[in-house]
């Protein structure tokens, strides 16, 4: 038996990545995806092996994040990049094309270790019909977000997609739930955030007002503290448990 929520529900906003499609192989995409950045940088003239540009990419990486963590931003990852040639004494913005093209490269390595969710298109199908639907969602590459939607054939079921790499803040700040609930003109009382992650998503959402849906896809010790107003095991059970 399924607890139902009892409210005036105009939309549901959902997280991304392990909600509706899930990351394969342990992340193991990271590497791969590194280097066909780096093929692409090299390419271009950029004469680097790979070992010392990936040395300095971390650098960058936990550079950008020592600033950013504090204040839950999110620099689009054109701008790792950017800060990573610096180190290795190259100038670059982070609007240059190379650049652009080097960040496309990673973008296409990672999407090969993504699939959707096998209840996303039938769920989402359904529940557009009665709601606005929207995507709240951590990635430093936006453009890779909608590219998955749009060749996963689900970018049309969706009003709006608001992604923390575009705005430069990420959840669990109330800025970015607050972004997506503007958009669509409604309070936060009129929305249900479904996502996987306690800290980032049930957090957050809980905290602007929103009503909660936590679809448990691993032990998270934080649960104990931190409740979701319902949890699911499945995309499947949305629509009996939202009316």
């Amino acid at each position: 038996m399924f607890e139902v929520i009892e409210m005036r529900i105009k939309a549901i906003l959902f997280d991304m990545f392990d909600t509706l499609m899930m990351i394969e192989h342990n992340h193991q995409f990271y590497v791969p995806s590194l280097k066909q950045m780096h093929k692409i940088l090299k390419k271009n003239g950029i004469n680097e092996t790979f070992d010392n540009f990936l040395k300095a990419y971390t650098r960058a990486r936990i550079e950008l994040y020592e600033k950013a963590d504090p204040k839950n931003e999110e620099p689009h990852f054109n701008e790792r990049i950017v800060k990573a040639l610096e180190f290795l004494g190259y100038n670059y913005s982070k609007d240059n094309s190379i650049i652009k093209e080097a960040t496309f490269a990673f973008c296409k390595e990672f999407m090969k270790y993504v699939r959707i969710d096998k209840d996303s298109k039938t769920v989402l199908s359904e529940l557009s019909k009665k709601f606005e639907l929207g995507i709240v969602s951590n990635f430093a590459i936006p453009e890779c977000v909608v590219k998955l939607l749009q060749e996963n054939e689900i970018a049309d079921l969706f009003n709006v997609v608001i992604i923390s790499g575009d705005i430069n803040k990420r959840k669990p700040s109330p800025e970015i739930f607050e972004t997506a609930l503007n958009s669509l003109k409604i309070t936060a009382s009129e929305a249900v955030f479904v996502g996987d992650t306690i800290d980032a998503d049930i957090k957050g959402a809980s905290e602007v007002g929103m009503k909660t849906i936590f679809i448990e896809r691993r032990f998270q010790k934080e649960k104990e503290t931190m409740h979701p107003d319902i949890t699911i095991k499945s995309l499947k059970e949305l629509p009996l448990i939202i009316e």
